[in-house]
């Protein structure tokens, strides 16, 4: 039996005292997406949080496992040099700083190197862009200053191109998108997993049409803090059908 890539044992979670999750269970191997939905305040973008490191959430209970390394008691840093990368809901805007600047100081520190050459950075760059469709001038751009929605969902995508995660945590990519801007970013990441099919992926969303274009392996329902169903792909379709009252009244 192969060690999952990552694994949450009975894990709970408090912030300010509040309990949040409460005693989520989840495994993923290497090269799956797993899909996480779930009602407003359940615990879903909290749960990519968590894994991610951030210190406004305490873990109370149970571990986070990556490759079987208990990573619970690891700084956000340490966590990204590892592997993981968090695609945020709202992406901040970073004055002053080109997308270039901010990639090649990331790279650095995911490669634990002290210094990448510009034209190294800018070579890759130049790739990834072609290949999801950017215009070369948008490398130039400050970051995420004066960006649509849809510029910076597809930032973040090409900061998950150069920095090669391990584990990628979507959390709601596709919230505030378009059809048109949902289909470019579902086609990056698809892009993406296909240059590197070991890298799993944790995709938080309400909507059922980035599962269209994605297709995960495995679709989660979380309620009140606790994963209460999984699935596959048909779980989106009843959800979307019958909303989220069906799962709640089995967890009652």
């Amino acid at each position: 039996m192969t060690t999952p890539l990552l694994e949450l044992r009975e894990l709970h979670v408090n912030a300010d005292d509040t309990p949040i999750l409460k005693g989520v269970n989840l495994t993923v191997h290497e090269g799956e997406v797993h899909a996480l939905m779930g009602p407003n305040g359940a615990g879903k973008s909290t749960l990519a949080s968590v894994i991610m490191g951030h210190p406004g959430y305490v873990v109370t209970a149970g571990q986070i496992l990556l490759r079987g390394n208990d990573i619970a008691e690891w700084t956000p840093d340490e966590r990204a040099r590892a592997g993981i990368f968090l695609a945020f809901q709202y992406p901040e805007a970073i004055g002053g700083v080109s997308v270039i600047q901010f990639l090649r100081q990331a790279i650095a520190a995911r490669k634990n190197l002290d210094e990448l050459s510009v034209l190294e950075v800018r070579l890759d760059l130049a790739e990834w862009m072609d290949r999801l469709g950017m215009d070369s001038s948008f490398a130039e751009r400050h970051l995420n200053e004066g960006f649509s929605g849809g510029e910076r969902k597809r930032n973040e995508v090409l900061q998950m191109a150069l920095l090669e995660p391990d584990l990628a945590l979507l959390d709601e990519t596709d919230s505030g998108l378009d059809i048109d801007a949902l289909r470019v970013v579902a086609h990056g990441v698809r892009t993406i997993k296909g240059a590197r099919p070991s890298m799993g992926a944790v995709v938080v969303t309400h909507y059922v049409k980035l599962l269209d274009e994605l297709v995960p392996d495995v679709v989660h329902v979380l309620v009140d803090g606790r994963i209460v169903h999984s699935g596959g792909v048909d779980v989106a379709a009843l959800i979307e059908r019958d909303g989220y009252e069906q799962f709640r009244l089995v967890h009652q």
